[in-house]
């Protein structure tokens, strides 16, 4: 039994086993910070179904569809820092996605893979990345970051 099955109807704070992060790069503009957390997550949510809990429906009975099951906790620092974020989660095999300054530029997800493809993965101009995995993991992974503010 999950801990969010436990605790699914006490007013106990859940605890989850694991932990979603996404780290941005802290000089960017509003918008890109919007755009770049809302790709960064789609990957996360279309490759770990488990990270997504049931469909909403509101009182009169509307269907919405489903959400994470866990907080997504946002996360700013400077290009070394993503980099070494990076660096980390890569070695650690998690779960990782990634946005890369040449996708400002590209306009369809075939162009953003390409753009991906094109340089090898020390050399990728980082403005953010997404990691879900153990929380201890996903922790060291973000050290050096601060929360988004």
């Amino acid at each position: 039994m999950s801990d969010e099955t436990k605790n699914e109807n006490a007013d106990v704070p859940v605890r989850f086993d694991t932990k979603i992060a996404v780290l941005l790069r802290d000089d960017l503009e509003t918008w890109q910070r919007l755009n770049v957390t809302a790709f960064l997550v789609s990957g996360l949510g279309t490759a770990l179904p488990e990270v997504v809990g049931e469909p909403y429906q509101d009182a009169d009975g509307t269907p919405y569809l489903p959400m994470f099951r866990q907080p997504v906790l946002v996360f700013e620092g400077g290009k070394e820092v993503v980099k070494a974020a990076h660096e980390r989660a890569v070695r650690r095999g998690l779960a990782t996605a990634v946005f890369t300054a040449d996708l400002f530029g590209t306009g369809h997800d075939r162009a953003n893979r390409a753009a991906v493809a094109a340089v090898g993965k020390d050399q990728l101009d980082l403005v953010g990345v997404a990691v879900h995995g153990p929380r201890n993991s996903v922790d060291r992974v973000v050290k050096g970051a601060r929360m988004h503010g």
